[in-house]
């Protein structure tokens, strides 16, 4: 499955986009697999919201 390309006002649409997306990237994954995609991706959002926090201080 592709990525979704999600519209700029961002819709009800586009979260039922993005979770069928996600669903389709995990549904064939472990337990183990699924919490290490989920905290990886968790930990670089964390990591991005620093940075930005810092950049506007």
């Amino acid at each position: 499955m592709e990525k979704p390309i999600l519209s700029p006002d961002f819709t009800i649409e586009d979260i039922h986009k993005l979770r069928e997306y996600n669903y389709e990237l995990t549904k064939n994954m472990s337990d183990k697999e699924r919490m290490d995609y989920y905290n990886n991706r968790g930990r670089e959002v964390q990591r991005k919201l620093e940075q930005l926090k810092a950049a506007n201080v």
